[in-house]
């Protein structure tokens, strides 16, 4: 679509545009692409006004040129961080659903890295700002620190061979779910045979008819008293206490939440609140989860009955009893409904998987077929097992002997991995539901820098040893003239210890600025640094 506006024409208070036409302008201003979705969700979220009708709605370029001039990072987080940022890497330009694209996003995960990041030092081309090739077409890259797969699925669209290890079974689970070739006519069978049956569970139940008319009565509720976008605005221009409004208002609708479920006799604590899924899932929903489950443990076929683990888990996931600004870092159950300062108005906990079960099994069809007409015809793995110690060639020659022959023929050219940061992150904890659901053995003793351990000498000291023992046992299955990346946030300065300690040296590093991160806290400016190493 073509821009009646210029960059370089004075904006003046009278330039109101379409939706549209105020998206062009703003992907030319800051040479990246803004949706008419991110123009509407300024919108939604009071950032710049909304001028005209509903139906024909309206923007100031100027506001909106405002809202980004104040909104420009680089200059801030240059002054903060310091200029030798590579702000290239930070992939400011990338949309969400590019740096979530396909199976990326199959299952939540923290601290992973988006994939952009390891295509630029996997892939075999050069740019003007790469000016080295380290891996090519064929070669064997190792993540021993695999999470969620983010290297291994890079890997296969790069044509490269990958090998990933990691503490956590679960982890293991999702990897492996990522890059396999899946029959996904059986798997879209299966999906809707088990949607099937939870609908049919669900006649039985009262749940779904009590939240489809909670619902009714908060869309009347909020529509008088939070009205979109007008309140945002005027909590945001002080116009309103949001605090003592919200705290007012969500009192005044607890009488309507109360009497409905009254009305259709629904209990929602669970008596026995002493796991996870005792803490965190209100009555109904665990009622629909155990059910589901059930169903799923008799998959026969293993890679199905993974992938609609994945599934169950991600939807299990959604349906925690907290708010949602509280998703990602859980403080107390949430058992009413209450004021959500995410989205300005009255919100409820969920009572019931079916909308997110459904919303979940679609977008995953969706995105392994993606990955399908992408993928090479490579070989990638996911080991379950301790970097520290794992025999790779003796574990690969069970799981895959094809890639067991390869490594056994060339070797493994280097790595590409984001080792766990020191007292940040406890990686079995995040997924607790999981574990729980599915039996998987947890090993939280050997995770290195966990954030139990915390972050003082002791536990720096541990975590130097631990990384420094993963690189050491690895360096047996690389070549010669390895390349290794590690991708670390280095605040306390172990990295060059580290190096020393496996008998390595750093001979390069690139610092880059973090955007778009999944906490809440998103406006301090945090960068992390990529180790490059090659052997002594």
């Amino acid at each position: 679509m073509e821009s009646n506006w210029s960059l370089w024409e004075p904006l003046q208070d009278t330039d109101l545009v379409k939706l549209g036409e105020a998206s062009t302008w703003a992907s030319n201003y800051l040479k990246r692409r803004v949706t008419v979705s991110n123009i509407s969700y300024l919108i939604q979220y009071g950032r710049i006004r909304r001028f005209g009708t509903d139906g024909n709605p309206l923007v100031s370029l100027k506001e909106l040129k405002q809202y980004y001039d104040a909104s420009d990072k680089q200059g801030l987080w240059k002054k903060q961080l310091g200029h030798d940022l590579n702000w290239h890497l930070s992939f400011a330009e990338y949309k969400e659903s590019e740096r979530t694209k396909h199976v990326h996003r199959l299952h939540p995960y923290k601290g992973k890295f988006i994939p952009q990041l390891v295509e630029y030092f996997l892939d075999s081309h050069t740019d003007e700002f790469k000016k080295q090739v380290f891996f090519r077409p064929g070669d064997i890259v190792l993540d021993p620190f695999c999470g969620s797969g983010t290297t291994l699925v890079q890997a296969n669209e790069l044509g490269l061979h990958a090998i990933g290890i990691d503490i956590s079974a679960f982890n293991v689970m999702i990897s492996n779910v990522k890059i396999e070739k899946h029959d996904l006519t059986h798997l879209r069978r299966i999906l809707a045979q088990l949607t099937a049956e939870l609908t049919a569970f669900q006649q039985g139940q009262q749940n779904v008819v009590f939240e489809q008319e909670l619902l009714y009565e908060l869309a009347r509720f909020n529509s008088v008293y939070f009205p979109t976008p007008d309140f945002r605005r005027k909590v945001k221009n002080d116009e309103i206490d949001e605090d003592t409004y919200a705290a007012e208002k969500q009192q005044l609708f607890l009488p309507i939440y109360n009497r409905l479920l009254q009305k259709y006799g629904i209990e929602i604590a669970q008596k026995d609140t002493g796991n996870f899924l005792n803490k965190w899932f209100l009555l109904p929903v665990r009622k629909e989860i155990d059910f589901l489950l059930e169903s799923v443990k008799k998959i026969q076929n293993e890679k199905v009955r993974d992938i609609v683990s994945v599934i169950l888990s991600r939807t299990a996931r959604s349906c925690r009893a907290t708010t949602h600004a509280d998703l990602a870092t859980l403080k107390d159950p949430v058992l009413t409904t209450y004021y959500c300062k995410k989205h300005g108005k009255i919100c409820k906990p969920i009572f019931s998987i079916s909308e997110w079960w459904r919303r979940y099994t679609l977008d995953t069809l969706e995105r392994l077929e993606e990955f399908d007409r992408l993928r090479t015809n490579t070989m990638q793995v996911a080991l379950v097992g301790d970097s520290r110690t794992i025999d790779i060639w003796g574990e690969l020659r069970d799981k895959n002997p094809n890639l067991a022959g390869l490594l056994g023929e060339k070797k493994i050219r280097g790595i590409f991995s984001s080792p766990p940061y020191v007292g940040l992150i406890d990686y079995h904890d995040q997924h607790a539901y999981a574990y729980e659901m599915f039996g998987f053995e947890r090993k939280d003793d050997l995770e290195i820098g966990p954030l139990y351990k915390g972050q003082g000498f002791e536990a720096r000291t541990s975590y130097v040893r631990g990384i420094a023992d993963v690189l050491q046992n690895c360096k047996r299955f690389l070549q010669s003239d390895f390349d290794v990346f590690l991708v670390a946030n280095d605040k306390f300065n172990l990295y060059p210890q580290i190096a020393i300690a496996a008998g390595m040296k750093i001979v390069q590093t690139y610092k880059r600025p973090v955007l778009n991160r999944v906490e809440k806290d998103r406006s301090n400016a945090y960068s992390e640094t990529i180790f490059h190493m090659k052997g002594c």
